[in-house]
Order: C-alpha cells, then structure tokens, then sequence
C-alpha cells in the first residue's frame, strides 16, 4: 500500500509543477519579476538577466498539496509532517521577501544579511521547542558507530546552527541551470529511502513529494532556464533537508548526502578567509561552481559533474546509514 502512496506522491508532485509552470512562468514576466544578475558574476550570466525568478514558489506549494492530500487521504499527518511543512513554508516566505525586495524594491541584495539571519534563527527556535514539546531525544547519532552523543542543552544551538547553515548552503548551490534542482533531487531521495528503511513512512512521502516537485521544476529550469526558483525554493529546500535529517535522527549523515552542499560553503569559506588574510584568492570566483565555469568548463558539465558527486555522496550515506 505505502509503495503506491510513495509513487503516487511522487507523480502528483511532479506533475503539478510541470502543468503549472507554463502558467506561472508567463505570469512572472509580465510582473516583471525577472533575475538581476550580479555585475561581479561570470560574464556569460549577463545574458540570463531578466529570467523569470522565484519559481520556487511552485515547487513550495506543490509539495505542501501533495503532502497533505497523500497524508489525509491514506494516513493521519503526524507532528513531523506539520513540522516540515512549517518549515518549508517558513524559510520559502523569508526567501520570499528576499526575492520580492530584490526585483520589486529593486535592491539587487535583497535582505540585509542580519535580517534574514534573524528570520532563520526564529523559525529554528520554533522548530526546537516544538521538537521539545513532544519528547525528542537531544542525542545525536555519530556515523560508522553505534554510540550516540547526548548533547543535552546545547542541543538547541544545534538545531539553530543545521537549519540556519544549511539553508544557507544549498542557497548557495543555486548558482547554474539545473544545479541546485538536480542535487536536491538526489539528496531528498536518499532520505526518502532512508525513512522507508526505517519505517518512518510519513517523512518518505514527504521527502518524495520534494523529488518530484524539483524534477518536475527542472524540466524547466535545466540549461537554458525558462525560470529560476530563486531564494524562495532554495532556502526552503535547505531547511527542510535539515529538517529531515534531524527528524530521522541522521543529522551527521546530512554532511555526507549533502556533501555538494557542503563543498560549494566551504569553497566561500575559505575564499573570504583566504583574501582576508593573504589578499590572495583560492579560486577564481566562489562558489565552487563558478571556478570551474571561469576555468573554462561548460555550464552543463559544470551541472552534469556536481550532479554525479551529489549522486556519490548519497548512494555513500545510504550506504553507512542502511549497511554499516
């Protein structure tokens, strides 16, 4: 039965998106809303400037429907579905009014980086105590080992640093055509077989909902993009990644599917250090992916290559979390 819920979830999320898109993206011109590209930027983004953004919008609502329609019709939706719900919904609304602040107020940065922080930190805050509320357990598992890590009251700073960061991260993956709706896809997947592997069936549903709502994105987004999700979809997708990890009690594990993500905020990390304190840059342009554009690569193999080590990473964290 629940195979059928799992592809069905899949199928309707994916299928929403597609037959909206050609609907939405029309809409998103004539309001203008079109993607300031930054003059810092590799040159051959200029030529994107004026693409449709926050797409993300539809891959938000598609996942909220598909959701709930597979949790009331098959199923009562549990804590953790309302949980990842709100924080979907939550990190797209500030990525929202990032968006928004950007192409109708016209301030190419959008929030300022202290008042996105700020909503961030809020939404983590309240994903804790809910977590609280109903018992969760502040131990953390440790990858390769059977011990856990009780980390007690520091466990809510965790929380705050996995959601926060990790937001963070996969926004700064969505840098190409394609890039960040690929490597969502994998990594979502493989917590969707982790949570059916674990019974955890509810969560399964909606980690699929989100595979197929970027799949059905990417037929779009894939290079040359009709639309870009802009920070709407990809802070939204950080949180609930992170989200996910922390309910399934796999919160490391997340370093290793994400690993993609991960990269792509250390190469930043890095870079700004590197100039800081030598005045010398690591790469020729952070994120990662723009060192290798401006080292000559093609957009597509740039994709193409972070999707292969996004696909890496999870059949890797699969791999440890189900057989070792």
């Amino acid at each position: 039965m629940m195979e059928k819920v799992i592809l069905f979830a899949l199928l309707m999320a994916f299928l929403i998106t597609v037959l909206l898109s050609p609907l939405f993206i029309p809409f998103l011109r004539r309001l203008k809303f079109g993607q300031s590209i930054r003059i810092e930027g590799p040159q051959s983004h200029q030529k994107k400037s004026g693409t449709p953004t926050m797409g993300g919008i539809l891959i938000v609502l598609s996942v909220i429907i598909t959701t709930l329609v597979m949790m009331w019709k098959y199923s009562e939706p549990s804590f953790e579905i309302y949980l990842l719900l709100f924080v979907l919904i939550g990190y797209g609304l500030l990525g929202f009014l990032d968006d928004f602040i950007k192409i109708a107020l016209k301030r190419n940065l959008g929030l300022t980086s202290k008042q996105k922080l700020l909503g961030q930190i809020v939404i983590a805050v309240v994903f804790y105590i809910v977590l609280k509320i109903n018992d969760f357990s502040t131990a953390i598992s440790i990858p390769f080992t059977d011990f856990q890590l009780e980390l007690g009251w520091i466990y809510p700073l965790f929380i705050i640093f996995w959601l926060v960061g990790f937001s963070n991260a996969v926004n700064l993956t969505d840098g190409l055509d394609g890039l960040l709706s690929g490597t969502a896809a994998i990594a979502f997947g493989a917590f969707a077989i982790l949570a059916w592997s674990g019974s955890q069936y509810d969560i399964s549903v909606f980690a699929v909902s989100v595979v197929g709502a970027v799949l059905g994105f990417l037929v779009f987004n894939a290079h040359p993009a009709k639309v870009f999700m802009g920070d709407t979809g990809s802070l939204a997708l950080g949180g609930a990644i992170a989200a996910i990890a922390i309910l399934l009690k796999m919160e490391l594990i997340l370093i290793i599917i994400g690993g993609v993500f991960v990269i792509e905020t250390l190469s930043v990390i890095l870079q700004v250090a590197s100039f800081k304190t030598t005045g010398k840059r690591i790469f020729k342009m952070s994120p990662l992916h723009h060192h290798y554009e401006l080292s000559g690569w093609s957009e597509w193999r740039v994709v193409v290559t972070f999707w292969t080590v996004g696909l890496l990473c999870s059949i890797l964290g699969i791999y440890i979390e189900v057989w070792m």
